[in-house]
């Protein structure tokens, strides 16, 4: 009988251990970041009702859907977490409070071609805060105070929160008489950075819009100064449209309020070009990078918009929510060697018994477990200490446990540093949680 060969198909990720521990500690510190602004944990199905997944999704999107019948369902996968979002909240409006805070960090499914970067199954670690009816601006502050703490703790280097309000950008184009143009102008401008100023003057006289409405466009996004300073530039265009004035407040608000958050002002800017979905966000909207990695792109985006629940339910539901797409993310931070795994095992340490039953050697580990707090594990294989020290190096545990004859007898334990190579021998009784001899 011919063999298969193990494999799995393009564009999904499995992890060797030492990754996935570094995974799992990247994940983990998101979470606990989440939580500890006050954010719920929500897991929504992964399949769905086609009819419901479906209602907003159109053109490139639902080409990318995994879609099947079994029975009389339609079905489909989930694609991003804010639809399920959606669904979950128009259903159980009822029973949650509000501003209703949660966060998912769930796996999504889009039938894409793989390519570097992208996947057909990838984590999206997301968070939003939901109104009933309203959704003070405050809000739009403490998003941004949730991406400097996560960021500071994952210790990627400088990292610059970018925020920009949609409504500043609808009201200078509408001011201008451009707003049919204005998805094509954004496709423009943003290349800026790579074809410069000259290219994107000739691509704005193509798209027909005149010489002086060109400068200004080039004027508004290459705007320079610090945050105050742009702010102030705003107001000084005097821009006679509502929609502009009420984006430059909001902005202006949402600045003082993240610094009121302890947000660095060396942490966040003013960019006039960042859009972020044209036919979603309709206030304050984010992208997040790293100084010293540009090329990695955004890593953490998102913004306000006006209605979440419209295609479900007649209530106002205003939201504000930002996404980390996990898996790219912690693909192109390995790629780039900016983050490297720091140990094969989740195991503090490993108990060694040498000559004697188990029974000493687990009560040990039970000990290690429930009152130090002590990942532990017990080598059971009936191994020389050769081997044993051998496999506690390999899976970088930073402690073994020695359990012989004579510790046996004594009621004693000889501890190693696999580190230092220092040795030492103590009662079981002194093995706590504040012993000295685990701690480096």
């Amino acid at each position: 009988m011919d063999k298969i060969t193990p494999r799995i198909m393009p564009g999904f990720m499995e992890l060797l251990p030492p990754d996935q521990i570094l995974f799992n500690k990247i994940y983990d510190t998101i979470r606990g970041v989440y939580e500890s602004f006050g954010f719920l944990p929500l897991d929504t199905p992964v399949l769905e009702l086609s009819e419901i997944l479906l209602a907003k999704a159109g053109g490139e999107t639902e080409k990318q859907i995994y879609r099947f019948n079994k029975g009389d369902n339609d079905i489909s996968m989930r694609f991003d977490l804010t639809v399920p979002l959606a669904r979950y909240v128009a259903q159980h409006s009822g029973e949650l409070t509000f501003p209703f805070k949660r966060y998912q960090m769930s796996k999504v499914y889009r039938g894409e071609r793989p390519q570097k970067g992208r996947y057909r199954e990838f984590y999206q670690c997301d968070i939003d805060i939901i109104g009933n009816g309203e959704l003070p601006l405050i809000h739009d502050a403490e998003i941004p105070a949730v991406i400097f703490n996560i960021f500071k703790k994952l210790e990627l280097g400088k990292f610059t929160i970018r925020l920009n309000n949609r409504k500043i950008l609808n009201g200078f184009f509408g001011s201008l008489g451009l707003s049919e143009n204005v998805t094509d102008i954004l496709r423009i401008i943003d290349k800026i950075d790579k074809a410069g100023v000259e290219k994107v003057m000739a691509e704005l006289s193509e798209l027909g819009i005149d010489s002086q409405k060109a400068e200004k466009i080039i004027g508004f996004i290459t705007a320079e100064g610090d945050t105050d300073e742009k702010i102030e530039y705003l107001r000084s265009l005097g821009i006679e449209n509502e929609t502009f004035a009420a984006g430059v407040d909001e902005l202006a608000k949402v600045v003082e309020f993240m610094r009121m958050f302890g947000i660095d002002d060396d942490c966040f800017t003013v960019d006039l070009t960042i859009a972020r979905g044209l036919d979603y966000y309709t206030g304050t909207v984010y992208e997040t990078v790293l100084d010293e990695h540009r090329s990695l792109g955004s890593v953490c985006s998102g913004g306000r918009y006006d209605d979440l629940t419209g295609y479900y339910t007649k209530q106002k539901m205003p939201g504000i929510g930002i996404s980390i797409g996990l898996t790219r993310l912690f693909s192109q931070l390995r790629a780039a060697e900016i983050i490297k795994p720091a140990s094969n095992s989740v195991v503090d340490v490993l108990i060694a018994p040498m000559g004697v039953g188990l029974e000493y050697p687990l009560s040990i580990a039970s000990h290690l477990r429930e009152n130090c707090g002590l990942n532990t594990e017990v080598y059971y294989p009936e191994k020389a200490f050769k081997h044993k020290m051998k496999y506690a190096d390999k899976m970088g545990i930073p402690y073994v446990v020695i359990i012989g004859e004579d510790e046996l007898k004594n009621n004693s334990v000889t501890v190693k540093n696999m580190k230092t190579g220092e040795q030492k021998t103590v009662a079981a009784s002194e093995l706590t949680a504040t012993d000295k001899l685990f701690s480096d």
